[in-house]
């Protein structure tokens, strides 16, 4: 009963793997060709890596200026229709943007690069009748974008010229409350990306949280403005380090090779295992199949994305997986040459040879857990697909295999 429950899994896991096989002759019912997501070295595109400037941010709010960095960029890629990006946070003030099968790289670096950095700065000190104001004496205050809650379109009622208005969360509501206060009939600086945008002279205090940008603009330009500060301004001003452009050609050949490598690497496994170990090695054959398609399951459902050293990861799994039952056969082999029956050798191997799998397995759980927590993205792949092989590796010598032994030699 087991080994036919085991087989019917096999089959929907198969046909889940690769669900092109089975539509071909169905009719109604059709398995959901859901693709496996691929990474940026498999499909191509551009990788970016951005720097914030955290000078004038406190030390303990840095965590969340940059994770509000990270939501404003993402939104902004999201809103560029870049399929599956990935935007992740690296060390202290840096930013990973991946962005597979992008179209147009520099727009989407110029998009992200023009997203605006808003805030309101106040005078360093008093001003003398007469007195010239340049954008240097203002200083910083604690209103920036982070606290934006939306930004729209509006005309002066006097003049009738388009203006962005500003609107306020809670907090930013109560920032621009006490600015107001403390500035009143004084100059409040609105900068925009470094440059001073409006400087009107605060005539009451400023309660109901909202503000305007007012200047020289056309509506387009105003409402062109209201919608980058609608998607996001900036906590703080970020710069482009580093990029990497990965064509749609190389990530192709990548993803090729990859599947030989894979393909070729279970090939040489299935023919040392039916040399070496015969009937027992068939067995280990469907049992690395089962194993196989178990694991491009989970890779599917969760997604996990798939790069080349996620793929190195999964193709040494593989390996390891037929390391457990090399370890059974062998063990099974020493208890038939003590003269034991073949289904007391069986479950004697099973028990000799499980300590010797789960202290193997667990260091390798524990060495995939260490680099995933603390190396980069490219390194995180290669530990993720290890570490659920692993798992899935220990499932399939120890309870597969066993029920598909005893089922025939028992």
């Amino acid at each position: 009963m087991k080994i036919t429950i085991l087989i019917i899994i096999f089959i929907l896991l198969a046909f889940f793997v690769y669900p092109q096989l089975p539509n071909r002759f169905l009719g109604g019912f059709k398995f959901p060709e859901k693709p496996f997501r691929l990474g940026l070295d498999l499909l191509g595109g551009a990788r970016l890596v951005y720097q914030a400037d955290l000078a004038n941010i406190p030390e303990s709010d840095r965590g969340d200026s940059m994770e509000g960095v990270r939501n404003v960029i993402e939104r902004r890629v999201n809103l560029f229709g870049v399929a599956e990006p990935v935007v992740q946070l690296s060390g202290n003030d840096r930013l990973i943007v991946e962005m597979p099968q992008v179209k147009d790289v520099a727009e989407a670096i110029k998009l992200i690069g023009e997203t605006p950095f808003l805030e309101f700065k106040e005078l360093a000190g008093e001003i003398k009748e007469g007195q010239e104001i340049s954008a240097e004496d203002f200083v910083s205050t604690s209103l920036s974008g982070k606290q934006l809650k939306r930004a729209y379109l509006s005309f002066d009622p006097n003049t009738n010229l388009p203006h962005v208005s500003l609107e306020y969360n809670d907090e930013g509501a109560r920032l621009l409350s006490e600015i107001s206060k403390r500035n009143f009939r004084r100059p409040l600086a609105i900068f925009l990306d470094g440059l001073p945008i409006s400087i009107p002279i605060v005539q009451d205090e400023i309660t109901n949280g909202q503000a305007v940008i007012s200047g020289k603009f056309t509506i387009d330009e105003a409402r062109e403005l209201a919608g980058r500060l609608s998607a996001g301004a900036l906590p703080v001003p970020i710069h482009l380090i580093s990029q990497e452009i990965i064509g749609p050609s190389l990530g192709r050949m990548s993803l090729e090779q990859s599947l030989k490598a894979g393909l070729y690497g279970l090939v040489a496994l299935v023919l040392f295992m039916v040399i070496f170990y015969r009937g027992y090695g068939l067995i280990s054959v469907f049992v690395l199949f089962f194993y196989t398609f178990s694991v491009l399951t989970i890779f599917k459902l969760l997604p996990v994305t798939l790069t080349l050293a996620g793929v190195a990861g999964f193709i040494l799994s593989l390996g390891m997986a037929v390391d457990g039952n090399i370890l059974i056969f062998s063990r099974i082999k020493e208890e038939l040459k003590a003269g034991k029956s073949r289904t007391a050798a069986i479950d004697a191997g099973f028990q000799r040879a499980w300590s010797s799998i789960r202290d193997s397995q667990v260091t390798t759980l524990i060495a995939a857990f260490v680099l995933y927590i603390f190396s980069t993205s490219l390194v995180k792949g290669f530990a993720l697909t290890l570490a659920i092989g692993t798992i899935f590796s220990i499932f399939s010598a120890v309870y597969v295999t066993k029920v598909f032994l005893k089922s025939i030699y028992g």
